[in-house]
């Protein structure tokens, strides 16, 4: 083994001369499938090939992903194989050409991703031929299943065990951290597993990175929600629903997140992190994920069916969806922005402490521990009362220390060209040119908006401020912007 040092994402890659005795003898070509085994541990990687001298012939090089999953050590020795043929591409060529999956079908499928053995073409194939609707409710009752049974599943040993997610696509939506403090605060279990983004500027797990570590394994969850009662963490670190996250590996570039996979993989990680209840948030809005009343409420029907197939008790509820909650758009402003509302800051963004509250509400009130029509009540004493801000300070520490959120380098405000009222905010819009400037791979990057809809300005006045970390990241959204100046649109008085 050889380091060469090659980030390809969480994609398992191995790097061999084209003359290596090993790829001459087995016949192995350019993404070929291969087995690769260090010390009893074995994964399933993509061939590579090199034709120079970064290489020796007797030597090979994996990337950094493949690495850590192995264990590397420099100088090493590792056993190379063929992959044999995957009898689940029957299945899937089968769902390509339109034909539904049973629940073995599905399982074989979600095995082998679970497994590593699916390049990722084939991995987008699959992705592919599930979107546009092409899964019907049983097919994601069999996907939901397969993707909790091929991982590890918790249990707490006690009830309520409570969650909370949110569909997306509503920039700035960061209310998870915020009703983790105040449920936990009042006594509830909530062991809130996260995923990164996947089309969006952050996800929960990268904005509570820039407050805390989030990348923890389970004895480290199961210690810190046995000392505090809840935790925010990153779900990819550890084995709850695995295949979702190498499926997210792929939707992410392919910018596609549809319906039956929403749903699967929202309920397979609340069912695999031992939830008896969970709360979906549907926010519903012309430019949001969801962006009708009668979808929304399609939703809300596959994923009631879903989770009642599973044993999972859940609530939805309909949010609004027309502009940005809060004012920071990309990790750490959003971290900025649950900091503020947790403290009690006076200038703390009032939409998302509303939002909050009412969400920590419904959750008190589903699980018994408010009455009915008190719950709301109840959260906002919590939050008031600083016990919230406790809470979330000792479930920081717990898992690894809180941390002050990065600050940009490099900052543009954008400023009204014309006077008058806010009457629109673009959230697909926002989230593009939040992602331009580098969310949320740079976590200091995004945008902060400083109105909201209904908001009055002046000519001149700042409507937002982009941030990013490098000069070109903030170019790169800043002529994006000039290209689409109706992010925020304003009519004159």
């Amino acid at each position: 083994m050889k380091w060469l040092g090659i980030d390809t994402y969480q994609e398992a890659v191995i790097y061999m001369r084209r003359d290596c005795e090993v790829c001459r003898s087995e016949g192995f070509e350019a993404q070929s499938r291969v087995r690769v085994a260090r010390n009893g541990i074995e994964i399933v990687a993509t061939l590579n090939v090199i034709d120079s001298d970064l290489l020796a012939p007797h030597q090979a090089s994996l990337s950094s992903a493949a690495w850590r999953q192995l264990d590397g050590r420099e100088g090493d020795t590792i056993r190379v194989r063929p992959l044999p043929p995957l009898e689940s591409l029957i299945a899937l060529r089968s769902k390509i050409y339109g034909h539904r999956l049973n629940d073995e079908q599905m399982y074989c499928i979600i095995e082998d991703v679970a497994r590593g053995r699916y390049p990722n073409i084939y991995l987008a194939a699959f992705v592919a031929a599930c979107a546009g609707g092409r899964l019907d409710a049983d097919e994601t009752v069999s996907l939901t299943r397969a993707m909790v049974n091929v991982g590890q599943r918790l249990d707490w040993g006690s009830a309520p065990v409570v969650d909370k997610h949110c569909v997306g696509g509503l920039p700035g939506n960061r209310t998870t951290p915020i009703v983790v403090a105040i449920v936990t605060a009042a006594g509830l279990i909530m062991p809130k597993t996260s995923s990164r983004a996947i089309t969006s500027p952050a996800g929960t797990a990268d904005t509570m990175e820039t407050l805390a570590p989030v990348a923890l394994d389970l004895p480290a969850i199961r210690r810190v929600v046995g000392k505090e009662g809840g935790c925010i963490v990153w779900g990819g670190a550890v084995n709850l629903s695995p295949a979702d996250d190498i499926l997210i590996r792929v939707e992410r570039p392919m910018d596609l997140d549809s319906e039956g996979q929403l749903v699967a993989s929202v309920l397979s990680k609340k069912v695999a992190a031992g939830s008896s209840h969970a709360l979906i948030d549907i926010p519903v809005g012309y430019t949001a994920k969801i962006r009708s009343q009668h979808a929304a409420t399609v939703l809300k029907t596959l994923l009631e069916y879903v989770a009642g197939n599973l044993g999972l008790a859940i609530q939805v509820v309909f949010t609004d969806g027309s502009q940005p909650v809060g004012r920071g758009v990309g990790p750490a402003l959003e971290a900025r922005d649950i900091l503020a509302v947790l403290r009690n800051e006076a200038d703390a963004p009032a939409d998302l402490r509303e939002r909050s509250l009412t969400l920590a509400g419904t959750l008190l009130e589903f699980c018994g521990t408010a009455a009915i029509g008190t719950g709301v009540a109840h959260a906002r004493r919590l939050l008031d009362s600083g016990q919230a801000w406790a809470k979330f300070v000792a479930i920081a520490n717990a898992q690894g220390g809180l941390r002050t959120p990065p600050v940009a380098t490099h900052t543009h405000p954008v400023c009204a060209v014309k006077g008058g009222r806010v009457t629109a905010i673009d959230n697909r819009l926002v989230s593009r040119a939040a992602k331009l400037a580098g969310a949320p791979r740079a976590a200091s990057a995004g945008i902060d908006l400083h109105v909201m809809v209904d908001s009055h300005v002046d000519i001149g006045m700042p409507l937002f401020t982009v941030h990013a970390e490098t000069p070109g990241e903030l170019e790169y959204a800043l002529s994006y912007l000039d290209m689409h100046p109706q992010i925020v649109v304003v009519e004159e008085r």
